[in-house]
């Protein structure tokens, strides 16, 4: 199917018809990131024929994008997929700005942690510094979480205009635990008090037994990238809450003068 893009060079708008082979590529490497999965599996999710997809599958396998079992029975991700992900971390420069002051974050706190970019109603962690305590947050880089259920994509959406979030969402939002804000106008409601304080704050509703505070960071506006410090609710206490949330402002105010880019102006 068609989709408009905007040309680059002469800013008009153009019909956009994928390379079908290619297409269906990426489809195979886009479900095999959720995890190994069988041809005929494939075939079914995917809606490809068996003998276009067989061909896919053993040129992916060709080229260390994707891997078999011995019995050659299901499909898994392959290690030049990690090297490329890798490759993109590595080259962002979102990533290495980020670097020194991540670093002073987790020093400062003990705790999670994290850099993570807008995409679509998820976000994605790009970046991750561990909690020096045994008992932390379970997280690794690629991984996707809902924006509405995290203070990461709620600091990010409220950049937003309140229009284009309700045309993002639809009305019912799935909820990941009890504390999680599943209604589109509540979110929108919420959105506000994220944006007079701030910063975001995610209590419990992406994971219980956690709250992690987020900004955004003043790069660009709207903000597409965020950091954030998650901590065990047990950790936490008044006091300690506001010192994370004063590192976190204080980190975005030293990037806005170490690298220029909008300041929000809340």
């Amino acid at each position: 199917m068609a989709q408009s893009v905007i040309d680059a060079d002469t800013g008009a708008e153009q019909d956009f018809v994928p390379v079908k082979s290619a297409d269906r590529t990426l489809d195979v490497l886009e479900a095999l990131a959720s995890g190994a999965a069988s041809l005929a599996d494939l075939a079914q999710r995917l809606r490809i024929p068996k003998s276009s997809l067989h061909s896919i599958l053993r040129t992916l396998d060709h080229r260390g994008w994707i891997e078999t079992n011995a019995a050659r029975s299901t499909y898994s991700l392959g290690l030049n997929a990690l090297l490329i992900g890798s490759s993109y971390v590595d080259q962002d420069p979102t990533v290495t700005r980020t670097s020194d002051i991540m670093d002073r974050l987790a020093a400062d706190t003990g705790e999670t942690i994290h850099l993570a970019r807008l995409e679509a109603t998820d976000v994605v962690y790009l970046a991750k510094r561990e909690s020096v305590h045994p008992l932390r947050m379970f997280s690794a880089i690629g991984r996707r979480l809902p924006a509405h259920a995290t203070a990461l994509g709620k600091i990010l959406l409220a950049d937003l205009p309140d229009e284009k979030v309700r045309t993002t969402f639809p009305e019912q939002l799935a909820g990941t635990t009890a504390h999680t804000i599943t209604s589109r106008d509540a979110l929108v409601e919420h959105l506000g008090d994220v944006r007079r304080a701030g910063y975001a704050i995610d209590a419990e509703e992406a994971g219980l037994g956690m709250r992690c505070f987020a900004v955004a960071l003043p790069f660009q506006f709207p903000a597409k990238d965020a950091i954030s410090c998650s901590a065990p609710i047990a950790r936490l206490t008044p006091e300690k809450e506001q010192e994370i949330i004063t590192l976190l402002l204080a980190a975005r105010e030293e990037l806005s003068h170490q690298f220029g880019g909008r300041k929000r102006t809340i």
